[in-house]
């Protein structure tokens, strides 16, 4: 009879020994998840994600003059961000494989320091893999003084890989505030 009680205990223990496992591999995937789900979106340009640096384009580009494809351009401020963001153009026709250049005006109406990140996005989503990035404000945080004003470059190129399905592409970044809070302990 004293045989199955420990039976069971052992079982049990087993049992209490899987489920602890089970949880931490659930943690760790739950971990892991933000960092593969960006890679697998910068990959696929699921979502319109696009490269987080500079593309490099080839020595002998070709440009496909016999078609032409518009880029417009949307910005926008992330909650509570108090910065005048806005693109100098809002739309343009390029061919696909020549390098454009654009910009986008940005300006601290406040009275502190702020430092700012912008985040793009690309629709179709479909489209985000042939829009190359050769120069982005995207790529670093941007820093303005109180009352400080700038236009930020973007050069950018569209490839002629593009499906000729898709005429319009729409890049649009959204601006976060990312200023480190002020540290008011003098201690």
């Amino acid at each position: 009879m004293d045989t199955q009680p420990d039976s069971l205990r052992a079982k049990n223990h087993r049992l209490v020994v899987r489920m602890v496992v089970i949880v931490a591999a659930m943690f760790g995937f739950a971990f892991a998840l933000v960092p593969l789900y960006q890679v697998f979106c910068v990959v696929t340009g699921l979502n319109g994600k696009t490269a987080d640096e500079a593309w490099v384009p080839p020595a002998e580009a070709v440009v496909d003059e016999s078609r032409w494809v518009t880029v417009q351009f949307i910005s926008q401020n992330h909650d509570g961000m108090p910065w005048q963001f806005a693109p100098e153009v809002y739309k343009v026709k390029v061919h696909p494989g020549k390098p454009t250049r654009v910009s986008f005006r940005v300006a601290n109406p406040t009275d502190r320091h702020m430092v700012a990140q912008a985040v793009p996005s690309v629709s179709p989503s479909e489209a985000s893999r042939y829009f190359h990035k050769i120069e982005c404000f995207c790529f670093g945080r941007q820093e303005l003084a109180p009352g400080e004003a700038e236009s930020m470059p973007l050069q950018f190129v569209v490839d002629v890989g593009l499906p000729e399905t898709i005429r319009t592409v729409t890049l649009s970044y959204t601006l976060y505030d990312v200023t480190e809070p002020q540290d008011n302990n003098n201690s």
